[in-house]
């Protein structure tokens, strides 16, 4: 589905990331760890064309680095930033009609979907966005990618700040878009869900990969999660 090839990328002067390779298979859910500053976010933003890429980005066998970024979602690529990215001035509602592409035919979720999954958007759905919480506000981002029929998706952060009851919402929703086939590339902070529900794992440090695996590989690897996750 997507396979990353000696990615670089810049802020300016700082070589953020430093050859960066990964892949992920259709169906896949597979997790991009490491602390802060290593180059996860900057990898998603590399792959959708909002941060300049040098390598390769083949998505379909298809090379997608150097296109903008609304010719990368057209091609089923969706993304939902760290930063949950939503029209505090539009509905709930409106924000996930905003989502959707028109000319898709039999798209996998629709709205009476998504309000089935989540009965809170349902019920939120003339409210505005600057009067939802934060939890709220991040399902709708997510949801709102979803409007738009990805085949695949990058989740950057969606448990961040967020309370456990939400966060095992965000987990299920996670596992409800891998079974429904669309592949995922998630950037996430909490080991313990990217242990849960990945089927790989790559971790990050200094901007590039410096350890790729399942997560019965990291479980035993001692040493890797000291040096390169624990603080």
């Amino acid at each position: 589905m997507l396979e990353v090839r000696d990615l670089h990328a810049y802020y300016g002067r700082s070589h953020i990331l430093q050859g960066v390779d990964l892949q992920v298979a259709k169906g896949e859910i597979v997790s991009l760890l490491g602390r802060n500053g290593v180059g996860r976010s900057t990898t998603c933003k590399a792959i959708m064309g909002l941060v300049p890429p040098k390598g390769s980005i083949l998505y379909r066998g298809e090379e997608i680095a150097g296109r903008k970024p609304h010719e990368i979602a057209r091609r089923g690529i969706g993304f939902v930033p760290e930063d949950r990215w939503i029209f505090p001035g539009l509905t709930v509602l409106q924000n996930l009609q905003l989502g959707i592409k028109s000319g898709k035919k039999s798209p996998r979720w629709g709205i009476e979907d998504i309000f089935k999954l989540f009965p809170r958007l349902g019920e939120r759905h003339n409210v505005n966005g600057d009067l939802i919480s934060g939890g709220e506000k991040q399902m709708l981002t997510m949801c709102r990618t979803l409007m738009g029929d990805p085949d695949f998706i990058m989740i950057d952060e969606p448990t961040e700040g967020l309370a456990p009851m939400m966060v095992e919402q965000v987990r299920t929703l996670i596992e409800e878009i891998a079974g429904s086939g669309i592949s995922v590339l998630l950037v996430e902070q909490k080991l313990s869900i990217a242990l849960k529900i990945s089927h790989r794992l790559y971790i990050m440090g200094h901007g590039r990969i410096v350890f790729e695996g399942t997560p019965e590989d990291l479980k035993t690897n001692q040493s890797i999660r000291k040096e390169w996750l624990e603080v």
